[in-house]
């Protein structure tokens, strides 16, 4: 072990951090996670506290640090970070200290203010520019919102002392002890102020934030050299030599490639990821445009991606809110224990839509209940909601390219349920394949720092390998049943929007 290179991925996720070693083929050897907050203080509201984050990414460095032998330790050679998308962090560049708490991706209290930029008449202009919409879910409104609620980050911004960045900037700048205040192109993508094709910052969609440009993070690669990981921590000295949002570096640890491959992951919500190469796909039907990534020169590989904020969250309120199971994977069992989901449906609308109703005011909905609806029935349905969610994605993935996918990568969490992965080929009529490690993610980022230290040549020689140790999932109803269960779908999903007004 002590002359094979390894590779340091940390990996920042919405419910927890970890950090993760694997070898240059993309085998773990050792991982550490740490657990994070998570407040909700008015409906809608999501926020975290920053240097919640910041604490709980070095303590998975720390306990992994503390895991490997002296000799695993000297054998790292390059660390990336992958990390939660959209949220949002304001911070003092004198400090360090946040000015405010963070403003969670799934948070949607700027809805006003989005609205009010699309009375303004601003949205085509900003969909043509970025490849996203007017929605809270992005970084834009979060800035304007903390600026006019926050004093502190006033103050800092009429001081010329603000710094602005999404959750790869603020772990950035903390490893390196503020060193560095940068933000990779794939997660300044989704804030609403880059512009796609051009990738550089959009004074003019700044400036209705009310951002100063000084806050703005360095617009950086995806891969280079960013800097090294301060004395005082564990693994001090380490190049930091990848920078990925989390889909995007789980699209590449699923190693699609290629244009049309396609990966979903499910963790706190599902994200549907469809490599389009070097060209940006438009659609007009809910679907993002989005950077995937940049060599060290900046040349890009764009996405196109579809957006659900709730997945693994449907499981935890089984745990935490319903209290029908005690373990997230009880679920499994319960839901397996009824043949189907006796006619309920469960639309997991908890903190509104994403793709393709873009829809802030929608709320959950359970309908279908009987006299006759048992734990198990409600199960199954939260199992088939998400599915049913993802294979609208698939669907207008697939009319926006013109084709079909064949095929499904999948990882995250909720990934390792069975039932979960025969619904989604039931419900969108392709093979799933699910390899056997699910860290996709920090898999991916790891894979993209050893392309840059010199460690792997070409990820393309791993992704040969792609289809060794996986599992298969074919679909097992019929065309005319699954359009039956869509169309049902489809009126739940409706009666779920614009419930919170």
């Amino acid at each position: 072990m002590a002359d094979q290179p390894l590779l340091l991925a940390l990996d920042q996720g919405t419910s927890s951090s970890r950090a993760v070693v694997f070898d240059a083929k993309g085998g773990l050897v050792a991982s550490a996670t740490a657990p994070l907050p998570i407040q909700y203080p008015a409906d809608g509201w999501v926020e975290q506290h920053p240097g919640d984050i910041w604490d709980s990414q070095r303590k998975a460095l720390q306990d992994l640090h503390q895991q490997l032998a002296e000799e695993q330790r000297r054998a790292v050679v390059s660390c990336g970070i992958t990390n939660q998308r959209e949220t949002t962090v304001l911070w003092r560049r004198s400090s360090g200290a946040p000015c405010g708490p963070a403003l969670v991706w799934q948070d949607g209290r700027t809805a006003d203010i989005c609205q009010g930029w699309k009375t303004d008449g601003l949205e085509d202009a900003w969909c043509r520019r970025t490849g996203l919409l007017l929605d809270p879910y992005f970084s834009a409104s979060k800035i304007r919102w903390m600026l006019e609620h926050h004093s502190e980050a006033a103050a800092a911004a009429a001081q010329g002392d603000l710094c602005f960045g999404t959750v790869e900037s603020w772990l950035l700048w903390n490893l390196t002890a503020g060193q560095r205040h940068g933000s990779d192109m794939s997660n300044a993508s989704r804030t609403l102020l880059m512009d796609l094709e051009q990738r550089c910052w959009m004074d003019a969609f700044r400036e209705q934030t009310g951002l100063p440009g000084s806050a703005l993070p360095e617009l950086l690669p995806c891969r280079g050299e960013f800097g090294h990981i301060a004395a005082d921590l564990p693994f001090a000295g380490l190049p930091i030599q990848a920078l990925l949002g989390d889909q995007q570096a789980a699209t590449l640890g699923q190693l699609c490639l290629q244009p049309g491959e396609a990966k979903c992951t499910y963790g706190t919500g599902a994200f549907l990821v469809i490599n389009t190469g070097d060209s940006i796909r438009r659609s007009n039907a809910g679907l993002l445009s989005t950077l995937g990534w940049t060599d060290a020169d900046g040349t890009p590989t764009y996405c196109l991606e579809g957006s659900l904020f709730n997945a693994g969250t449907v499981v935890q309120w089984l745990r935490d809110g319903l209290q029908i199971i005690d373990q997230a994977d009880e679920v499994n069992a319960l839901a397996q224990s009824v043949p189907d989901s006796g006619g309920v449906m469960l639309v997991p609308a908890f903190t509104g839509w994403g793709t393709p109703h873009w829809d802030p005011q929608a709320r959950g909905v359970l309908v279908g209940l009987t006299r006759d609806s048992s734990r198990g029935h409600i199960a199954r349905a939260a199992l088939d909601g998400i599915a049913l969610s993802v294979a609208t994605l698939v669907e207008l993935a697939e009319e926006a390219l013109g084709h079909g996918l064949g095929e499904l990568a999948v990882d995250g969490g909720a990934a390792a349920s069975d039932p979960l992965l025969q619904a989604q080929a039931d419900s969108t009529g392709l093979t799933v394949r699910r390899p056997r490690n699910l860290e996709s993610t920090a898999r991916g980022i790891a894979l993209f720092a050893g392309v840059q230290c010199g460690l792997i040549p070409d990820l393309s020689a791993i992704a040969a390998h792609r289809q060794d140790d996986v599992q298969r999932f074919e679909p097992q109803i019929n065309t005319e049943r699954r359009r039956h269960l869509r169309d049902r779908w489809n009126d739940a999903v409706n009666r779920s929007l614009g419930w919170h007004g």
